[in-house]
């Protein structure tokens, strides 16, 4: 994860732009939870990935294990409890510039364990942050904006995406909640 530093250039550098048009979205575009080895997709590795003590089945599978819930900080012990967030949602990320890619470009996007883009996260919070933008939804739990703003921060970076006044008003905020 980029430092809060980082983060402010990063946001610094971002254009501004009013959303775009959701005029031929479809989650379908975003190919998600591709195979990523050894019988795992996406969703099966994040959940490896952000868990304590997980363990799988042959068929990569996460059949126990723990889990902290960023937004909410909601413990997690059953794998099904959790959704595998996508910390720019595609249908933002449509809005902002990705209808303009072209599919393997959003294919990346959506599996992408790179950067910060994917988390496991209690359902909960998920369904309630949606497709919404900083400056519509925040974490609830306050300790965890410096994160959220950096990984959201770094994400529209990475991928060129554009930020309204609004979203990066918030993501100012978000970043400045940063111990230093």
């Amino acid at each position: 994860m980029v430092s809060a530093a980082v983060a402010r250039t990063q946001l610094a550098s971002l254009t501004t732009g009013k959303p775009g048009t959701m005029a031929g979205y479809s989650r379908d575009k975003f190919t998600h939870w591709a195979e990523q080895g050894n019988k795992c997709d996406t969703r099966e590795a994040v959940l490896k990935r952000d868990g304590a003590d997980v363990t799988q089945d042959s068929e990569c599978r996460a059949v126990s294990g723990s889990w902290k819930s960023l937004y909410d900080g909601v413990a997690v012990n059953e794998a099904s409890k959790l959704d595998i967030d996508h910390m720019v949602p595609l249908a933002e990320a449509w809005r902002s510039g990705a209808s303009g890619w072209d599919a393997a470009k959003r294919k990346a996007f959506a599996n992408d364990l790179t950067r910060p883009q994917l988390l496991a996260v209690s359902a909960a919070s998920n369904r309630s942050k949606g497709d919404q933008s900083p400056d519509l939804w925040q974490p609830p739990d306050k300790a965890s904006w410096c994160q959220y703003g950096r990984a959201w921060t770094t994400v529209k970076s990475h991928y060129g995406l554009t930020v309204t006044d609004a979203e990066r008003a918030m993501l100012t905020t978000m970043i400045d909640t940063c111990a230093s």
